[in-house]
């Protein structure tokens, strides 16, 4: 992405000046406060890290501390441009350690020449630290350094420039190979660039598979061979081979793949068709590639291209390293980063880009959809399941290759990353791990729908439910065959031609001959996709149904209402959303989907519906009541339907916290309860929040997801005999699934009631939301 000098100079002097500050994890607001941050509590962890050192991780905040340490003498594509100068570039980094890895980091820009003292200054540097990051520090200074500080040093010392681009070029190579058909131990591999990251890179390689007498490396000199003397140094002499061959253009002929760590221009469109068959193109020249995509591209159509940039398919960038690995080796006390390790963060990018990707990672990319192949080769670099699938694979290979110190338990350490990635994700998290215990089958009417599809595979991948798709089985198979989704472990079936249409139309006929359906409308309804599903989950050939993303809300829900029914005893089904706020609070929001003008009887069986599916997610309900007044001060029908139902709700459920009516900023407002409303049960604030009626709570939910910035989970409908959701039309995969979990759970829980077609209820007024 193109930025002009001017925005890039604004971006970092306002508002305020860098990029980075330091924030309190303790509160600071009071006398003892302060005496606990500072003399004289803190003598207290000062002697215990004096009698055990190891305590420093437990009372400091040095186990999360990784030092960003530079000389600036080789900043990016700028050359020695000097310690102060690079200092922007180290801030950079501190940001991209916090945001995708939660590891907080200092800058130290050391202004010299000498590799020496760099050493020097790490090793002084080593209480303070869990670990050290070497950055911009020109070859072959760098190599020395690392060398030196792995030796003597006892946390992880990582020079991203070298290890950051290998690690991540290897994924790459592992997955373009696999694209290409080609074996790791017969191609021959052109590297131009013999600098850091160049030579650190081959090395990888070769740890790989990848045979050293395959590798030709060149520089500005040509090609690195034996018995050359100018411009070698020791490192490159590893790579010295016995040829003829003196240029690139003369290395290139017939090679499989090169690598570009040098500068614009440095291959033409003649030196790629010379290289053999689906050639593999790697030009990460910044911010101008050897050659750019398109020219490859024109030339060879059969080329596999990655580049360091993000206009370009495969963008090869670091930070899809250094902060997860990081993360993995502080989380286990890593003495070092090890090639273990390295290796292990390499095939975890690898294997996590063969996974089904995100709606909301393609939503930022602006694409439709990103599928393993030539155009899509390692993660992106905002995927969050990075942080999962790369952490836990280092941790796991620093443990089994003896260099942690606190090992973990791998399943729950991928669990605790889980929950860094954010409130939304843990808490439909809590839904699938108990989805997980015990799948069911969950029938998908949309089952030719991509989303659907994509969405299933998930499903059965996770071993979250087993999916039943509904439609034509052909058309089913190449669109799953075009998307890339394999079919196993899911059920299709075509309600035209299924074996069950028979029995369920004669079902489907004493369930509504008293409604105006006649047997040959209902010979003609059975065909319908929702109505078959509906049909399946009411006859216990399905637990649950899923349906909505290509319907209007009421098409969805009619045939479940008139088939599937609601649970005995209820008069009315209710929906709610799961409100997760950027603070990570989570709300439940009802009716925002169902019930127009709910009476007081109707708001006790949404209340009480909701408050259990506010214990699903082991949340503890506190229910608010809500109105456009608190507690009386306001005389209006509203108010007293409102107070009605928290009558009949205390009397219904004795043990629920909950009261009303009451305006909803107080019922979010712990203090206000306190010091006004002192007689409330309402301690802590309401998380369970039940409308007066759907406007206010379809209006509200939709201004909290837009404006607030939060996200949701829902809709979730509660009140039928068997679990029926139905899904919004712009539902994305991953909400699809969550919502799939839910449905999975619900169906637990049936279980232990009786099959629901033996039940009757009464069929209620149809209304609902888009």
């Amino acid at each position: 992405m193109l930025v002009s000098k001017q925005q890039a100079l604004d971006y970092h002097s306002g508002p305020r000046p860098g990029k980075i500050e330091v924030t309190p994890t303790k509160p600071c607001l009071t006398q003892r406060d302060l005496s606990m941050a500072y003399t004289p509590g803190v003598a207290q962890p000062c002697l215990a890290i004096e009698k055990d050192p190891h305590d420093a991780f437990r009372y400091t905040g040095r186990g999360n501390l990784v030092a960003v340490v530079t000389n600036g003498t080789a900043v990016l594509g700028l050359g020695d441009i000097g310690a102060l100068a690079g200092k922007p570039v180290m801030e950079g980094k501190a940001v991209l350690f916090k945001r995708f890895a939660d590891v907080n980091v200092y800058d130290i820009e050391v202004n010299t020449h000498d590799p020496e003292e760099i050493v020097k200054l790490c090793q002084l540097l080593e209480p303070t630290f869990g670990g050290i990051n070497l950055e911009d520090i020109k070859a072959p200074d760098c190599f020395y350094i690392e060398e030196k500080l792995r030796q003597t040093m006892k946390i992880p010392v990582f020079h991203d420039d070298q290890h950051g681009t290998a690690i991540i070029t290897g994924a790459a190579l592992l997955n373009a190979l696999e694209v290409a058909g080609k074996d790791i131990g017969k191609i021959r591999v052109v590297f131009n660039g013999a600098g850091a990251a160049g030579i650190a890179t081959a090395e990888h390689y070769v740890n790989l598979g990848v045979k050293r007498e395959n590798i030709i490396l060149c520089d500005t000199k040509g090609i690195v061979y034996k018995g050359r003397k100018e411009g070698m140094n020791r490192y490159k002499e590893r790579f010295a081979i016995e040829t003829n061959l003196r240029t690139l253009a003369e290395a290139m002929v017939g090679a499989d793949v090169f690598v570009g760590l040098s500068v614009k221009g440095a291959i033409d469109q003649a030196m790629v068709c010379s290289m053999a068959k689906d050639p593999i193109v790697f030009a990460m020249a910044n911010p101008d590639p050897e050659i750019t995509y398109d020219e490859a591209r024109a030339c060879r159509n059969d080329v596999v291209m990655a580049t360091g940039r993000s206009d370009y398919p495969n963008q090869v960038n670091n930070v899809l390293g250094f902060p997860f690995i990081f993360r993995g080796a502080l989380d286990v006390r890593a003495t070092c980063i090890n090639e273990e390790m390295k290796l292990a963060a390499t095939r975890a990018l690898a294997n996590l880009a063969k996974e089904a990707v995100p709606d909301s990672v393609c939503r930022a990319y602006g694409v439709a959809r990103l599928q393993f192949g030539r155009e899509y080769l390692i993660p992106t670099v905002f995927d969050p399941r990075v942080l999962v699938w790369e952490a836990s694979a280092v941790a796991e290979a620093a443990i089994k290759s003896g260099v942690a110190k606190e090992p973990l338990d791998i399943a729950e350490y991928r669990e605790q990353l889980e929950r860094r990635l954010g409130k939304a994700y843990e808490v439909s998290r809590t839904m699938i791990h108990k989805a997980q215990l015990n799948p069911k089958q969950v029938v998908f009417p949309e089952g030719e729908n991509e989303k659907i599809l994509r969405a299933c595979h998930v499903l059965v991948e996770e071993k979250i439910g087993q999916p039943i798709l509904l439609g034509d089985a052909a058309k089913i198979r190449n669109r799953a065959q075009e998307l890339g989704v394999n079919l196993e472990g899911m059920q299709i079936v075509d309600p035209a031609s299924s074996e069950n249409c028979e029995a369920y139309t004669q079902e489907l006929f004493r369930l509504r001959q008293r409604r105006g359906v006649t047997l040959h409308e209902a010979q003609a309804q059975i065909i319908d996709r929702n109505v078959f599903g509906s049909m399946m989950v009411h006859m216990g050939d399905a637990d649950a149904l899923v349906s909505g993303v290509t319907q209007h809300f009421p098409d969805t829900i009619r045939p479940a209402l008139q088939i599937v029914r609601m649970r005995e005893g209820f008069h009315r089904v209710s929906g709610c959303y799961v409100l997760i706020t950027k603070k990570g609070e989570v709300f439940f929001l009802a009716d925002t989907s169902v019930n127009i003008e709910p009476t007081a009887e109707d708001l006790v069986e949404i209340a009480l519906c909701t408050a259990h599916m506010a214990r699903r997610f082991e949340i503890v309900p506190r229910v608010a009541m809500l109105s456009f007044s608190s507690f009386g001060s306001v005389d209006h029908p509203v108010n007293d339907k409102v107070r009605k139902a928290v009558e009949l709700l205390n009397y219904a459920d004795p043990t629920l916290i909950v009261d009303g009516e009451i305006a909803a900023d107080d019922a979010l407002s712990p203090e206000v309860i306190e010091q006004q409303y002192p007689f409330s049960t309402l301690k802590g604030g309401a998380n369970v929040l039940i409308f007066p009626d759907l406007a206010s709570a379809n209006i509200a939910m939709r201004l909290l997801s837009k404006i607030g910035g939060g996200e949701n989970i829902g809709p979730i409908l509660m009140g039928m005999s068997r679990p029926v959701h139905v899904l919004h039309r712009t539902a994305t995969v991953e909400e699809i699934v969550s919502v799939a979990a839910i449905a999975v759970v619900d169906a637990q829980e049936n279980d232990t009631y009786a099959h629901p077609h033996k039940r009757v209820a009464i069929e209620p007024e149809l209304v609902g939301e888009d």
